[in-house]
């Protein structure tokens, strides 16, 4: 027994991760900073990663400086509290902080004109630097025209330098992992809960000459630039595809679905057409009202088709094994699809997941995510530098057959988004499966030079969005290599 107990572990595949010394976090501690901190001697007290970042930064040949508001920057604010009055409809759509992370950021609802507050004040403008303030702080994203003069609640820090291309060059360092580091923290190590604008006025940063800030400034501008011709391009194709099939507008259609029915919402359902499914809400009349217009200028063809797909991937639940960074398959959820560089610290085992990653969790280019619950129905088409991630179970990944682009165009639009949403199904928690996405109907107009303009529309999008991932970082290369000297 106990022999073959040795054999087998002798021949067992056990995962060994080296840790590299690189990875490991360490700095110098006064004994004064051990006295105030209660004189324990536990590492995370102290926050060391904090501290070897300043240590980092304050070794750059260039040197390095503290940030003051008053000299060197225009603005840096954030905007009071105040209670949102919702409403269905209006002229303020308002995004939250997360939304500025997405390459294509979408409103999160609407707020009243009798909204106690200034509302243009909360408008953000282009050349702006944004940082989350709470939740996850120190979260940045650098305003183009796809964000310009968009409405933000209160809770975020805007921040513009006084000298242009120190704008690009901050926000590059803080997306290094130092310049997070120091800027979640204060001048003492202690990681802090929330930001203020005078928090700004404790983060040090490095100062090269300007030739070298000017050239990780251009490639942000240059990155940002792509991201919004990307927006553009994505918008052009999703209105030639609405012209072609001449739709109305949702508003249009909601209307008309529901004329004869304006306080309460009932509509009779042939028992032919229950399909097994009594919810209201998978028999609502919009979906009808979209299809039989979709059916006037194009031929409606099922998801789920080998013409248009090859496969509709759901993933199993399953538990996860994670190692660290360089060990194995970089591991996202449905939040982080819409970013355009994920950014994750999951990372999962090659050796426990292979087999799972392989047929369930990996992602190729051009494929298209849709998430499967809580925010049913986000639409994702991935670019090449996100092929190989492993994506987990709450998203849906389909496999085209062809014409990829055509396909994450009308999902992504209202009106694939509401089809998909029919789909839903649960109680306690809403969700889609691979085979009830797959009843989803696509349009295929008839004109094929269309369907082509669109697709390749699509696909020059997406490349675009991987040229804008390799100019950011290619300025965060410089400023790790040729800045800090990392």
């Amino acid at each position: 027994m106990v022999n073959s107990a040795a054999e087998y572990l002798d021949n067992a595949k056990i995962e060994v991760v080296d840790v590299p010394k690189d990875d490991i976090n360490w700095s110098t501690v006064s004994l004064k900073d051990v006295i105030n901190k209660g004189k324990r001697l536990e590492a995370s007290v102290f926050d060391i990663e904090a501290k070897h970042a300043r240590d980092v930064v304050k070794s750059s040949i260039y040197g390095y400086k503290s940030i003051n508001i008053n000299n060197d920057l225009i603005e840096c604010y954030t905007r009071p509290r105040f209670k949102i009055i919702w409403v269905k409809k209006s002229e303020y759509p308002i995004y939250q902080p997360t939304s500025m992370l997405d390459v294509y950021p979408t409103n999160d609802g609407y707020i009243s004109r009798l909204t106690k507050t200034n509302i243009e004040a909360l408008r953000v403008h282009k050349g702006q630097i944004l940082i989350t303030c709470s939740g996850t702080i120190g979260n940045v994203s650098y305003v183009s025209d796809t964000l310009d003069n968009k409405i933000f609640s209160h809770d975020l820090l805007r921040l513009r330098f006084k000298e242009d291309i120190d704008n690009g060059f901050f926000y590059t360092f803080l997306k290094t992992d130092f310049g997070r580091s120091i800027l979640v923290s204060n001048t003492y190590g202690s990681v802090v809960d929330h930001i203020e604008a005078n928090h700004i006025n404790e983060v040090i940063m490095p100062t090269p000459p300007k030739i070298l800030k000017q050239k990780i400034h251009d490639l942000i501008v240059k990155s940002y630039q792509n991201r919004d011709e990307s927006n553009r391009l994505i918008d052009k194709a999703t209105e030639l595809l609405i012209d072609e099939l001449e739709l109305p507008t949702m508003e249009e259609l909601y209307n008309e679905a529901f004329s004869y029915s304006k306080e309460i919402n009932t509509f009779n359902i042939k028992l032919s057409e229950l399909n097994g499914r009594l919810e209201a809400s998978y028999h609502v009349p919009i979906v009808d009202v979209i299809e039989k217009y979709l059916k006037k200028n194009s031929t409606l063809i099922r998801l789920d088709n080998k013409k248009l797909t090859k496969d509709i991937i759901l993933a199993g639940i399953f538990k996860r094994n994670y190692v660290q960074k360089g060990h194995g398959y970089p591991f996202i959820g449905g939040k982080e699809i819409t970013q355009l560089n994920p950014v994750t610290d999951k990372y999962l085992s090659k050796l426990t997941h292979k087999s799972r990653y392989e047929k369930e969790l990996r992602v190729e280019k051009n494929w298209i995510l849709v998430t499967d619950r809580g925010t049913i129905g986000k639409v994702v088409i991935i670019p090449e530098h996100m092929s190989g991630y492993a994506v987990s179970q709450n998203v849906l990944k389909v496999v085209p057959s062809c014409n990829h682009g055509y396909l994450y165009c009308f999902l992504n639009t209202e009106y694939g988004k509401t089809l998909i949403q029919k789909e839903t199904y649960g109680s306690v928690v809403n969700m889609i499966d691979n085979k009830s996405l797959g009843n989803v109907k696509i349009p295929i107009i008839h004109n094929d030079k269309k369907i082509q303009e669109i697709n390749d529309m699509i696909l020059i999008a997406n490349n675009l969005r991987y040229e804008a991932y390799k100019q950011e970082q290619e300025a965060i290369d410089i400023m790790n290599d040729e800045v800090l000297g990392i």
